[in-house]
């Protein structure tokens, strides 16, 4: 057990296959070595081996909240969800934002882990401290906002007030690859296919009901010294401080006309690499695309209705949006938050659309299907590309928006042979139609809104995100366009790769933590080490705290490489590349030099193509699984059990 302040020690194991539900404590050494949420969700997910079928039923689904969820610390309203991922094959954590993680802290619990499969849907109910399955039939086949409020009326509580809802949609239930899970708020955990998962154990939602109990910092002195220093950081960045700060005022979104400026705003499924390269290239184009159209800065003069926020953040990013649009002639009223940029991206220029209010809709409707809207985006594109050049025999335009909101629907519902590809994911429908050129994936997961021709780091944290091609493992934007913590050229491949390495080693500490990452925006290691020794009331350094973020990326890593996945497999989309398509505009003649990138990465993390040495794993102190079986002294590595 662990008496580390900001801990319940209550994790929740619940076999779905009977019903049966235990309770126990968390080893003290592994709060201190993983730190909890994704560290400590992603050696729950190791322990159940890496030979699992991602929907089998001795899979872990595991919802996990760190030592500062739900604390007074600033943007720590975060939930972490673990498991194997369906889409990719590799572990995978994806996390939202809202009440739910909190309440599930004051609630009583560190985590919940769900096993097994239930014979008929069920929604799991937690309160004070104890864990109930019911019945959840009715529930089936209904979207995420009509579930949710009919569980408001059978529980006897409120959003906003004390109730969390998380839930999954039609895709979930339908095994859509990346079906995700939706909080009331529609703060989403969106990658990965952490709904598809829990649509595969008939999972349906987990209901959290408490009163407001913030965990009390065990060195109350320490704490607060940390945490007024972390207020002042974010109240003085030009990127968090409220009412002021870019992300603040716009939302993520307020990366829109940025990308496209620096021609770094992947277009047309990639194929340019800003709206106006396309405009400049396309003589057949129906109209010119505009980026503007779809910003943060166009959605707040135009269609902004709220600006709802998390538990303890000051910053209120999310940009609640109401539009009225017409869709198969009849006037749609919609509601819905968040517009958010990756979001507007995907479903919006990647596609060759700019109409902002059926983005809206778009994703409204992805949130209510409980689809991740990038690469719902991401998929339309690549139908759409797949269309043009004849792989498939259904017509998919470019830009059609209401084509578009009636795929969104065909996918969650598996609606038809091409919908029923899309599903799969771009490996999956790549392999359906031998259409190979038209995925913008890496291990199965599509990119997010910057391009690597441009942003060079981006381009090294794809092909080596642990789960699969993501922003979010290492924000080497951060550095690129925002120069933070100093700016750096974003066209230098030289140094992105010790960069990228440390970006994601920091990033695994903020989400084992589990708090926002927009806080790094303004904060640092020294914010982070105050506030953890202060609630925990441990006294680590700085660099043992790095440190411990390096192994948590490394366990990642070393579960990978048990599955199979080494060097040849961080790679990148072959247009990216060299010998595929080079930037256009300001980008003009660009692309990824991945391979010198990936020496570079591999030199500074002490990996061996891709493959964590045993010595790598001795050194962190990972001792758990067998080893990869790989030397430092090795010239090479083949995938684990490859002869």
């Amino acid at each position: 057990m662990t008496e580390l302040g900001g801990f319940q020690d209550n994790v929740a194991r619940i076999d779905l296959s009977d019903g049966e539900v235990n309770y126990e404590s968390i080893d003290d050494e592994d709060a201190e070595k993983y730190i909890g949420a994704r560290g400590l969700g992603v050696k729950y997910v190791f322990e159940q081996g890496p030979d699992v079928d991602p929907l089998g039923p001795d899979n872990v689904l595991a919802f996990m909240n760190g030592p500062l969820s739900g604390t007074q610390v600033t943007m720590s309203g975060r939930i972490a969800i673990c498991t194997k991922s369906p889409l990719t094959g590799t572990v995978t954590d994806s996390h939202h934002g809202g009440w739910s993680g909190a309440r599930l802290k004051w609630a009583g619990f560190d985590g919940l882990l769900f096993e097994g499969q239930a014979d008929e849907p069920v929604y799991a109910f937690v309160e004070d401290g104890e864990v109930e399955l019911r019945d959840a039939s009715h529930l089936w086949g209904k979207g995420v906002h009509e579930a949710r409020d009919t569980i408001e009326e059978e529980v006897d509580g409120a959003f906003g007030k004390n109730l969390s809802i998380m839930a999954i949609g039609p895709a979930g239930e339908n095994l859509v690859r990346f079906g995700n899970i939706m909080n009331e708020d529609d703060r989403a955990s969106g990658r990965g296919g952490t709904g598809c998962v829990a649509g595969s154990k008939n999972l349906k939602a987990v209901v959290v009901k408490s009163g407001t109990k913030m965990p009390k910092p065990a060195d109350k002195e320490t704490f607060m010294e940390g945490h007024q220093q972390a207020m002042q950081a974010i109240q003085e960045s030009e990127v968090t401080a409220p009412n002021e700060g870019g992300l603040s005022m716009y939302g993520t979104n307020v990366l829109m006309n940025i990308t496209e400026e620096m021609d770094g705003h992947p277009t047309k499924n990639g194929v340019y690499t800003s709206g106006n390269a396309y405009n400049e290239s396309e003589a057949d184009r129906p109209h010119d695309l505009d980026a503007d159209r779809i910003s943060g800065e166009n959605v707040r003069e135009n269609i902004l209705v709220d600006e709802p926020t998390c538990h303890s953040c000051p910053v209120a990013c999310k940009k609640e949006v109401e539009v009225d649009v017409m869709h198969k002639g009849e006037e749609l009223n919609v509601r819905m938050e968040s517009y958010e940029y990756e979001s507007a991206w995907a479903l919006g220029t990647n596609s060759a659309n700019d109409d902002r209010d059926q983005i809206a809709l778009m994703i409204d409707r992805c949130n209510d299907f409980g689809m991740d809207t990038i690469d719902t985006g991401n998929m339309l594109a690549m139908a759409m590309e797949m269309s043009e050049k004849g792989y498939v025999d259904e017509d998919v335009n470019w830009g059609d928006t209401e084509q578009m909101v009636e795929m969104i629907g065909r996918i969650a519902h598996r609606d038809g042979d091409l919908p029923d590809a899309l599903a799969e994911g771009a490996e999956g429908a790549a392999e359906r139609f031998d259409a190979h050129d038209c995925r913008l994936d890496v291990k199965g997961e599509t990119i997010a809104a910057y391009d690597p021709r441009c942003l060079k780091g981006m381009g090294i944290g794809y092909a080596t995100s642990n789960r699969g091609a993501c922003h979010l493992r290492g924000y080497t934007p951060a550095a690129e366009i925002l120069g933070i913590p100093e700016k750096v050229d974003p066209y230098e491949w030289e140094g992105k790769g010790e960069l990228t390495a440390q970006f994601q080693d920091l990033h695994a500490i903020s989400d084992s933590f589990d708090i926002c990452k927009f806080n790094a925006f303004a904060e640092g290691i020294e914010e982070y080490v105050t506030q953890y020794n202060g609630m925990t009331g441990l006294d680590v350094t700085e660099d043992e705290l790095l440190e411990t973020g390096e192994r948590i990326y490394n366990l990642e890593r070393y579960y990978n490489n048990l599955v199979g996945f080494d060097g040849s497999d961080d790679s990148l989309p072959e247009r990216f590349l060299e010998d595929g398509i080079h930037g256009q505009g300001a980008s003009e003649g660009e692309y990824c030099e991945l391979e010198e990138m990936k020496d570079e990465y591999y030199d500074h993390r002490g990996w061996v193509d891709g493959v964590v040495p045993d010595e790598k794993l001795d050194e962190l102190g990972i001792d758990i699984g067998p080893g990869t079986g790989v030397s430092v002294g090795d010239s090479g590595a083949a995938a684990p059990g490859d002869d």
